[in-house]
């Protein structure tokens, strides 16, 4: 029967195990301080901007949505998540504030 099994031999005693026991918890710590460096510290920044930019918005300021449209806010309330713009004279846009990606500067709608 044990021409179809292989023998397993065991490791020698003197084989080495590989380094510290502490390696595993070095190692642990090296990859939070890369995740909080990489991937949450500059996403932690992105979303305060985004909410100083949501609350420094006004009415009469102009602005761009994610989808690309460029407009005029009419009506924005502070407690209101949602704001009016105006693409033009005749149509207007309900969205929420949290579609605006950014201010722009006076005056850039009739330079289009």
């Amino acid at each position: 029967m044990s021409f179809f099994i292989s023998q397993a031999h065991a490791a020698t005693e003197g084989a080495a195990q590989g380094g510290s026991p502490y390696q595993l918890f070095i190692m642990l710590g090296l990859f939070a301080v890369i995740f909080y460096f990489m991937i949450y510290r500059p996403q932690a920044k992105r979303v305060k901007e985004h909410k100083t930019l949501m609350s420094s918005m006004s009415k009469g300021d102009e602005v761009m949505t994610n989808g690309g449209l460029l407009g005029r806010i009419t009506k924005s309330s502070s407690e209101s998540d949602y704001i009016v713009i105006a693409l033009n004279d005749n149509t207007e846009v309900t969205i929420k504030k949290d579609f605006i990606t950014a201010v722009l500067p006076k005056g850039t709608m009739k330079s289009l």
